[in-house]
């Protein structure tokens, strides 16, 4: 059984680096803390965009494996030997119901940049609530597998468990300023609510069933006004055909055939000069009966010809006239060349971002080539594009004995380069959880 102790100063340094908000005595020894160390590097690569996710889910395992005060929200469920030693198969790990909602809302919109899908998505087996990512984490992962080594389980009711007291440590919500995360993985903060659309609530959105199918209202009554509209044009279209053919049986005469002319000569009838019936009689030609439309459109562009032969010279400056008002908004017309102007507003957080960026440190500028010659030696030149446009002239390189000599140089460079950024890094994370600690504290 392990008893909180002091740690020294190196030891409580690499835990302020991980778990900033436990200090003073510890309960977890190196290799604990290496193990844990180990496991959430796994994770962070999925959360880093969202510092406040990140930082929740880094103290919750912290709690749980270098508090001092585990014994009070921990208990030990199951317990198995191996290689003569008792380790830990299983245990009840217990944290409020508000602590495992926060915990689940600062991450739960979290985007994993690579794949730009849901980080939920790999660290909660799609979750849609605290109690089943808890579940998820606490899953005992198989041999060789990534999880936890036992079996973590979040009681959500202590019963009848003497002396427990659940977990209910501070939860950075992923709006908060000194941990914020962008608009994407954290929509529901007040900085992105202004710049979000409305959206509608699908609970009170109205909606007819029809079978097996859900229609939306909106839909349903353009369906219906279509129809009616269609059954009217039909209805009418059949009324007006209807009408036209009794018309034309009324207007028309039967033809006088052999036996009715002969019964008209012996009345006395007396024909025509030319002593046959005319065509007309013979024939008579049903009167044309146009469409409503056809008439309209027949009366409106005769008049319409008429007043544009009459006065061509007006018809020809207000031609030229109205297109010429039309375009004086060119003008203003100024084409878009900066492709960032083109993939956020002007008054978003991106942009006012990259602006404070530009104004206070430089352009940023992506290295597609970079080219080293020796100073010495002088060779024709060849131009490289930038992404910005700007023109850079490099000269290749020559495989000079000169040239390797200056290219084993610069590897020298490169390694004692590589051992300062790591002492520098070292010093950052020192200096980072110092900033953390007095941000806590203050």
């Amino acid at each position: 059984m392990l008893l909180p102790f002091q740690p020294d100063t190196l030891f409580s340094t690499r835990i302020q680096s991980l778990c900033p908000t436990i200090t003073g005595d510890v309960c977890c020894t190196v290799e604990q803390f290496d193990t844990l160390h180990q496991q959430v590097q796994q994770a962070i690569p999925f959360l880093v965009g969202c510092p406040a996710c990140l930082r929740n889910f880094l103290n919750l395992f912290c709690e749980m494996s270098c508090s001092p005060n585990q014994s009070l929200f921990i208990n030990v469920t199951s317990v198995k030997q191996v290689n003569n030693t008792m380790t830990v198969n299983g245990i009840d790990y217990y944290v409020t119901s508000n602590y495992g909602e926060e915990l689940y809302d600062s991450c739960k919109d979290v985007k994993f940049g690579s794949l730009n899908i849901r980080a939920m998505d790999f660290l909660g087996g799609s979750a849609k609530t605290y109690k089943e990512w808890l579940a998820f984490l606490g899953r005992q992962a198989k041999l060789n597998e990534i999880g936890s080594p036992y079996l973590i389980t979040f009681p959500s009711d202590i019963g009848g468990s003497s002396g427990v007291k659940p977990l209910n440590a501070t939860i950075y919500s992923c709006g908060d300023p000194s941990l914020g995360c962008s608009c994407g993985d954290c929509p529901s903060s007040s900085v992105c609510m202004g710049s979000l659309l409305p959206q509608l609530k699908r609970e009170t959105s109205c909606s007819v069933k029809m079978g097996s199918l859900k229609v939306k209202c909106l839909d349903f009554s353009l369906l219906v006004v279509y129809l009616v509209l269609l059954c009217i044009f039909l209805l009418w279209a059949f009324l007006y055909r209807t009408r036209g053919r009794t018309g034309m049986s009324s207007q028309t005469k039967p033809l006088k055939n052999a036996e009715d002319k002969f019964q008209s000569s012996n009345n006395g009838q007396v024909p025509d000069n030319s002593g046959q019936m005319s065509e007309a009689t013979m024939f008579p030609v049903q009167p044309a009966h146009p469409s409503v439309i056809q008439t309209y459109m027949t009366t409106f562009f005769r008049k319409h010809g008429v007043f544009v032969t009459k006065r061509p010279l007006l018809v020809l400056s207000v031609s030229l006239l109205v297109p010429t008002l039309l375009c004086i908004g060119l003008i203003h017309f100024k084409v878009e060349t900066r492709p960032e102007k083109l993939w956020v507003s002007s008054g978003s957080r991106a942009a006012d971002e990259k602006q404070y960026f530009d104004s206070h440190l430089a352009p940023f500028y992506r290295i597609e080539q970079k080219i080293f010659r020796h100073a010495s030696r002088r060779s024709p030149c060849h131009c490289h594009q930038s992404t910005h446009n700007h023109r850079r002239h490099y000269t290749p390189i020559q495989p000079t004995h000169t040239t390797t000599i200056a290219m084993s140089d610069l590897a020298d460079v490169q390694a004692a380069l590589a051992t300062i950024m790591a002492l520098l890094r070292d010093l950052f994370t020192i200096v980072q959880t110092l900033s953390t600690m007095i941000a806590d504290n203050s």
